[in-house]
């Protein structure tokens, strides 16, 4: 039977070793009050909405650097300098608007937030598919930055529509759906760009408005209205949004999070150049490497993170996630042929069974007002690895492969390392946590 919201029950203390103090748990923290009508329609949309999301982001990154090369009449060094300022301009724009979105959605609910997402997102893609110059190009692409930070919007929606033992399971789901993205994206990109290189931008756009214009009809409002929280420009600035860590004690989480989120940048930056320079792959042969990544992504985030959790619990799932992620990175470095490289793949992939469960334990500690501002500070702190990581990991590698030093496999085994500190933070904070009396 329902609490009475005029009687809620009295909170019950219960330790949690990955926190710096006992969580104090209510049976609503975190819950609605009441799911929205329509719940597995509204779930469907947001995987869909965050799938397309990516599927859209992985379909131009064939043909973009094609098309900023066209723009500079062919001159690749000064296109490869463009496409570096692309992507940290991106970045840039995910670390200051993610928050700002998230705490946004605090205030105004889930649904629009996430609606405007989908219509900016498409007609920012008719912009760059139109982009008569390198500048307007440039816009779209600062556009896009923002009008994607809908994901921590996605995520708090999820977060609000889920139970509390379900929510690494959704968070899973959505893992997977980063997966298909990552998977499809570029295969259907390089199909459509060898066509025409502005026609990646076009489809691009009319999935996001056809989501844009599906979730009008399906998806409902997530957040209750007394649930709902005043928009403060001191907490949506990207400092405020992390002192919601820091205040629910989730700094040991969010460290793993961080190291973790910098660690994947070795994929995105250095994956590619350092398999045609170690083993002298085709683009064919990484091409399909990358999708094997992609592929055991969907897997493990859409079939084993639910079992994993519920066998091992969440901080469980994030140990032996950061132990597989470590010994796959570690494989991948010292590959002398690249077979070694395809074993570790599985084992890479069991990183996926620690991100769900990270943020399902920090989504505990946020109340149903406070859920966009938590998704929204994860976000900056993917917006952070992607503006640290890539010159984290080509400076070793270049280094790496430098005069008197070869260790190609260096960047990789610094992505192990990052995994075994965030396993080592986890860890000291479970040791240091009391134990609850018998």
């Amino acid at each position: 039977m329902a609490e009475s919201p005029h009687n809620p029950p009295e909170p019950v203390t219960m330790p949690d070793p990955l926190m710096t103090e006992p969580e104090l748990v209510s049976p609503d923290v975190a819950i609605m009050t009441k799911p929205p009508a329509g719940r597995r329609a509204a779930a469907t949309f947001i995987f869909f909405t965050v799938t397309l999301d990516m599927l859209a982001l992985g379909m131009i990154a064939p043909v973009f650097p094609r098309l900023i090369e066209g723009f500079l009449n062919g001159d690749t060094s000064r296109a490869a300098e463009m496409l570096g300022l692309f992507g940290t301009v991106f970045a840039a724009m995910q670390f200051f608007c993610s928050p700002i979105v998230g705490s946004l959605s605090d205030r105004y609910g889930r649904r629009p937030l996430v609606l405007l997402s989908n219509f900016g997102l498409g007609l920012d893609y008719v912009l760059m598919a139109w982009a008569p110059t390198l500048n307007w190009l440039f816009l779209g692409r600062i556009i896009s930055g923002l009008t994607s930070s809908s994901i921590p919007t996605a995520m708090a929606y999820m977060a609000d529509v889920t139970p509390r033992e379900r929510r690494a399971a959704a968070f899973g789901m959505l893992n997977a759906a980063f997966g298909a993205g990552f998977v499809l994206g570029p295969a259907v990109g390089g199909i459509l760009g060898n066509i025409n290189p502005r026609l990646p931008f076009w489809v691009a756009a009319c999935l996001s408005l056809i989501n844009g214009f599906y979730g009008f009809f399906v998806l409902p409002e997530s957040l209750s209205k007394e649930n709902r929280s005043p928009f403060s420009w001191a907490r949506a600035n990207p400092v405020g949004s992390l002192s919601l860590i820091r205040r629910g004690n989730m700094i040991a989480i969010a460290a793993v999070l961080l190291l973790g989120y910098i660690a994947q940048q070795v994929l995105m930056n250095v994956y590619v150049i350092y398999a045609d320079y170690r083993y002298h792959w085709t683009d064919r042969t990484v091409g399909l490497s990358l999708a094997v990544v992609g592929i055991c992504t969907i897997i493990y985030g859409a079939f084993l993170v639910k079992p994993v959790v519920a066998k091992l619990g969440e901080r469980g799932a994030i140990t032996i996630g950061l132990i597989g992620g470590a010994i796959g990175y570690s494989m991948i470095g010292s590959s002398k042929t690249g077979l070694f490289l395809w074993f570790g793949i599985p084992l890479l992939n069991m990183m996926t069974f620690a991100w769900p469960a990270a943020q399902s334990l920090m989504s505990r500690k946020a109340s149903p007002s406070e859920q966009g501002q938590l998704q929204g500070a994860i976000n900056s702190l993917r917006g952070i690895a992607g503006l640290i990581g890539p010159g984290i990991f080509t400076y070793i590698f270049s280094r790496s492969i430098g005069v008197g030093l070869h260790i190609p496999g260096a960047p990789f085994y610094t992505a192990a390392a990052m995994l075994l500190i965030s396993l080592a933070l986890a860890q000291r904070a479970a040791a240091s946590q009391p134990r609850a009396a018998a």
